[in-house]
């Protein structure tokens, strides 16, 4: 009873253990069957026809605002602060008296001066008579010459002191906020206000080197500013002679009317630089270049497969970047899904 037993059981061991095995077996050869139709199965993609088109070629760039014109307001002489004569940021006119210095005492000196100057032209008159009767040599007429002379410099050394007591706007301008008050001992080395030309502004700018044969003087350029959608222009007038060797750029200034004063000078500014129109250009969307390491590369429909072309890419704009060598105009081009294809991948392309 017991050997019947053991072979009931043993024949149920092995019935399971075939059925177990098929199914196992069963399996494998599905998963292998999905795997292998999963890799020749088409990838979905979304892809335009290449076409020419004429390009704009704007380069966008950082550039900072300054002011036409701008100095600092000092007095080139010491003494006490006798009376100001401007408002604080305000607008003057060139040669207006801003602030004016004590000048009492090079007034008297002046006088003093003055004095001199006169006795020492008395005494180069008579010398002068003397000499042309022969009463004195020609060294001491010599000797009176010279002390008028040093007398006549003396004097006007004075003058130019005095005239320095009073400072005048070199420039119309807006002046700052002062920092003296009537009656301040002031000095050459006190910043009284600063001086600021608003009515035309600079905006300074920097370009790649690649791209300084494409720019001239009087050219125009568009720039925008934070916190206002306008748009203003400028007019480039001058351009750095060399290249930066640092940072391998060019400079460049334009200058740009502020009749409504809505800009400020110290300000950044979104420059917009047109270089050369091109015609027949190629531009494709951005999404669908794929960097790599020694260049960009871009995917093409060919025969059902994605074909990899390295393409050289140069100036780019939000949406777009031009090629200039690599596509041809007619080349289906892939824009999704390019991050995940290789070469000779199968797809399935749906042209836009």
């Amino acid at each position: 009873m017991k050997v019947k037993n053991l072979i009931y059981a043993l024949l149920i061991i092995c019935v399971g253990g075939f059925i177990t095995y098929r199914i196992v077996s069963n399996k494998k050869k599905n998963e292998d069957s999905k795997k292998f139709g999963d890799k020749d199965k088409p990838t979905s993609v979304t892809g335009i026809v290449v076409k020419t088109a004429t390009f704009d070629n704007n380069l966008s760039l950082s550039g900072s605002i300054e002011a036409n014109e701008q100095v600092e307001i000092h007095s080139e002489v010491s003494g006490i602060v006798e009376g100001i004569y401007f408002n604080e940021g305000s607008y003057v006119n060139k040669g207006q008296v801003l602030f004016k210095v004590n000048d009492i005492e090079l007034r008297a000196q002046l006088r003093q001066a003055q004095t001199k100057e006169s006795l020492t032209a008395e005494n180069q008159r008579r010398a002068k008579l003397l000499l042309q009767k022969e009463a004195i040599s020609q060294e001491e007429f010599d000797v009176a010459n010279a002390d008028h002379a040093s007398a006549q410099a003396q004097s006007q050394l004075i003058k130019a002191q005095i005239a320095k007591t009073s400072v005048k706007a070199p420039f119309s301008g807006k002046i700052g906020l002062r920092s003296i008050s009537p009656g301040t001992y002031i000095t050459p080395t006190i910043l009284v206000a600063k001086l600021v030309n608003t009515g035309k502004l600079k905006i300074t700018f920097s370009i790649p080197e690649k791209y300084a044969a494409q720019v001239k003087t009087g050219s125009v350029i568009d720039f925008n500013v934070s916190g206002s959608d306008k748009t203003y222009t400028a007019k480039i007038y001058a351009i750095e002679p060399e290249v930066a060797v640092a940072t391998r750029t060019l400079q460049i200034r334009a200058i740009a009317d502020n009749h409504d004063g809505k800009l400020f000078p110290g300000t950044f500014a979104d420059v917009k630089l047109p270089l050369n129109i091109i015609k027949d250009a190629i531009v494709v969307p951005t999404e669908a270049i794929v960097p790599i390491q020694d260049g960009k590369k871009v995917y093409i429909a060919n025969m059902g497969k994605a074909k990899e072309i390295k393409v050289d890419a140069t100036t780019r704009t939000d949406a777009s970047i031009l090629i200039l060598s690599g596509l041809k105009a007619g080349d289906t081009l892939i824009t999704s899904g390019v991050m995940s294809l290789k070469d000779e991948s199968p797809i399935k392309v749906t042209v836009k």
